[in-house]
Parts: C-alpha cells; sequence; structure tokens
C-alpha cells in the first residue's frame, strides 16, 4: 500500500482504540507507519482524513452485513419470518462490531461541531435507507425505489438506531425480531392495549 492507503488503515485503527475525540495526528502516524505532513499532502486535513476513515468503516460494515445475512432466512420463509431473522442478525452484528458502534455513538455526538461532518452524514442518508430496506428484503440496492427508500427505509433506519442505542446502554434489554415484529404489529392493527395484556406492574386475578 501506498501512504494514503496507509494513512486511512491508520485511522480506521485509531478510531476504533481511541475514538474520534482522543485521536491525534500524531496517533494516526504512529498507527500507519507515514509521517504529519503525508496527512496534508493526501488529505488536506487530520478531520478529513479520520472522516475518510469513519466513512469506509461505514461501508464496510455494510458490506459484512450483506455477506453475514446470506442463509439467515430461510427460503420459502414468510414477511414475518424475513423480518424477524433479519433483526435477531442485525442485532447480533452489535456484538461482533462493538468498537465501531461505540465510535458511531462519538461521531454522533460531534455533528454540531463538526459541519463537514454533519454535512456528508445527510449526504449519504437517503443511500442508508436505501440500503436498509435491500437489507431486510434480500435484494440489491438497484432493485429499491425512491418510495420504498423515503417510506419503508426510514422507517427501518429510525428502528436500527432505536436498537443500537439501546444496545449500547443494556444488550439484554434489546427485543429479538420476533418482538419487533409483534410490536409493529400491535400499533398497526390498533391492539396496542391489548386486553389480554397485564398492565405492568399490576398483579393477574389468574
Amino acid at each position: 500500500m501506498g501512504h494514503r492507503e496507509d494513512l486511512l488503515e491508520g485511522a480506521k485503527r485509531c478510531l476504533l482504540d481511541k475514538g474520534w475525540v482522543r485521536t491525534t495526528a500524531r496517533d494516526i502516524v504512529a498507527a500507519s507507519g507515514a509521517n504529519l505532513a503525508s496527512i496534508g499532502y493526501h488529505y488536506g486535513s487530520k478531520e478529513a482524513l479520520m472522516l475518510a476513515a469513519f466513512m469506509k468503516m461505514t461501508e464496510e460494515w455494510g458490506e459484512s452485513v450483506g455477506h453475514s445475512l446470506q442463509g439467515v432466512v430461510p427460503s420459502g420463509a414468510s414477511a414475518d419470518e424475513r423480518n424477524a431473522a433479519t433483526w435477531d442478525a442485525v442485532i447480533e452484528g452489535f456484538s461482533v462490531n462493538r468498537q465501531f458502534w461505540q465510535v458511531q455513538m462519538e461521531v454522533v455526538g460531534q455533528l454540531e461541531q463538526h459541519p463537514e461532518l454533519k454535512k456528508t452524514f445527510a449526504e449519504v442518508l437517503p443511500s442508508g435507507r436505501e440500503g436498509m430496506v435491500a437489507i431486510f428484503e434480500g435484494v440489491d440496492d438497484t432493485e429499491v425505489g425512491a418510495e420504498a427508500t423515503r417510506t419503508v427505509g426510514s422507517l427501518y433506519h429510525a428502528l436500527f438506531i432505536g436498537l443500537w442505542v439501546q444496545w449500547l446502554i443494556d444488550p439484554a434489554a434489546v427485543p429479538t425480531g420476533r418482538d419487533i415484529v409483534e410490536g409493529m404489529h400491535r400499533v398497526l392493527e390498533g391492539r396496542v392495549l391489548d386486553p389480554a395484556d397485564t398492565p405492568s406492574g399490576a398483579v393477574s386475578d389468574n
């Protein structure tokens, strides 16, 4: 690899080991074997290099998810079964890439201080939603239409972020794929407060 690629790999390692705020240019130089001048030459600034490294990590995560989901959904599965199995696989993936998701949370907290970072997030948001639909439908991104991206993609993205944050707080409290599918059905079918349920904290008469 050349210095440009070495710097990118070094920045990725630093992000995972030290996070966004604590990583310095010298850390990246030490991890990459390059020199300080090469950061400016190839990327313009340390922040630009870290942004490139972060986006590369996110791209690699998307590719790894696609591979990990192969064979997860059984042949002939119903829409509910596909959805539940996919959510289970996505949630399991949080544990495999714990450092990455911790960095993601830290980076989100930096958006207001780094306009360029926020702008990049906004630019990739539509493709991220499109990718979510593709993951859950088991198709290529090119098969996902604009309306599905805008509606279903936004829903999946919102659920994904919520689950990711819940997992960071307490992995044991994260719902299963079946729980998520059941919850969606109860909301859409107007049976959230199912009479058969015992209210939280209440004691059943049975």
